[in-house]
């Protein structure tokens, strides 16, 4: 199991996610976005609209996602 936060994941806090692969990991960071839109959190509002617009290009969010599974490809497993 690795550990990520919210910002290592494009996010706006320091919550952390726990998950034995990237693709758990990243369905746990978009429930947490989901929370976050729906209590209308400021911080994660602009994090989303950038992620948002990341997304417009398909190549862009294609180059996000390898960089973010390489970063936790390269993470130690937890203790």
């Amino acid at each position: 199991m690795k550990t990520m936060t919210c910002k290592q994941l494009g996010g706006a806090c320091d919550q952390q996610f726990h998950a034995d692969s990237f693709e758990e990991m990243a369905v746990l960071s978009k429930e947490h976005g989901k929370q976050m839109f729906q209590k209308g959190d400021p911080a994660h509002l602009v994090a989303m609209n950038q992620m948002k617009q990341l997304m417009a290009t398909p190549e862009a969010m294609n180059e996000w996602f390898a960089a973010k599974k390489k970063e936790f490809d390269r993470l130690p497993q937890d203790d």
